[in-house]
């Protein structure tokens, strides 16, 4: 009787260890769940958008201008997602003419900042592989985004130089992402000289834009996808009249570090403004 009353007391201590671990399986579990239910959502309203607007758009026939309906379909998940878009130093972009915006990449969801500040007549430099992914590569050629095929080194500077000269003759604003693919990291990806030899040629100013970290509410990594706040800092221009090919390695690197430097500061100022939300300890 004793040894069985042991035996009980032990396996009720068993179970009661095994309540927090599956308690946190349990969230680790529903966490992840939120997460996908988020991302398929996020790409199904794409897909969906892409189909319902391109007849639309058709009707226009290929246009930048139909960028405005793309940009229209985008906003509106920002209050699915209950993400917050801050946009500081949006009095840079007022100016008129044509301009090379470069934006760091992080995931999909800078979709969702790009709609946010892309002005007017803007399009961006997308990779080759997008034209074919259904009614949402027709959407995007019929939009006037530009594909290139970062495979073929001699493709990919004829349609840099084809770009500088539209440009100029239509007053086209270029926005590109120098890192060439998706960052997570806390630094920056070496940036490809592509935008930079655009600027060059059209002898254009280029506008750096800086997206904060998305590791306080996203992270492909770890599964998350919570609500939270994206600040998008547009940096003053970068002039590149009178420069020559010569100059863009160095022109690269300089805008590359302007961008790393202002990275680090919003990611120093997410951490404060993140501990600041927590509430103080009660003092001994």
């Amino acid at each position: 009787s004793c040894r069985g009353s042991t035996m009980e007391v032990v396996l009720l201590h068993g179970l009661l260890l095994l309540l927090p671990l599956a308690a946190l399986l349990l969230y680790r579990y529903n966490a992840t769940f939120h997460y996908y239910r988020k991302v398929a959502f996020f790409n199904c309203w794409i897909v969906a958008v892409s189909t319902l607007l391109s007849p639309f758009a058709a009707l226009w026939g290929r246009s930048v201008e139909n960028m405005k309906l793309l940009r229209a379909a985008i906003l509106p998940l920002k209050y699915f997602f209950g993400i917050k878009m801050q946009v500081l130093g949006s009095e840079h972009l007022n100016i008129k003419g044509p301009y090379v915006i470069v934006c760091n990449h992080q995931a999909s969801l800078d979709l969702m900042g790009i709609a946010e500040i892309v002005p007017d007549h803007c399009v961006p430099i997308v990779k080759k592989e997008l034209l074919y992914m259904g009614t949402v590569g027709w959407a995007c050629w019929l939009s006037g985004m530009i594909f290139i095929d970062r495979h073929k080194r001699e493709d990919a500077i004829n349609v840099i130089s084809q770009t500088a000269r539209t440009m100029q003759r239509e007053n086209l604003r270029v926005l590109i992402f120098p890192e060439g693919t998706r960052n997570q990291d806390k630094s920056m990806l070496p940036f490809k000289r592509g935008a930079f030899h655009l600027a060059v040629q059209a002898q254009v100013p280029i506008f750096p834009i800086v997206m904060s970290p998305y590791r306080n509410f996203f992270s492909s990594k770890n599964k998350k996808f919570t609500s939270g706040t994206c600040t998008i800092r547009i940096l003053p221009k970068v002039e590149t009249r009178g420069l020559t090919p010569k100059d863009v390695p160095e022109l690269t690197e300089t805008v590359r570090q302007t961008m790393a430097d202002a990275l680090d500061e919003m990611s120093t100022d997410h951490c404060g403004d993140q501990r600041a939300e927590q509430p103080p300890l009660p003092h001994c």
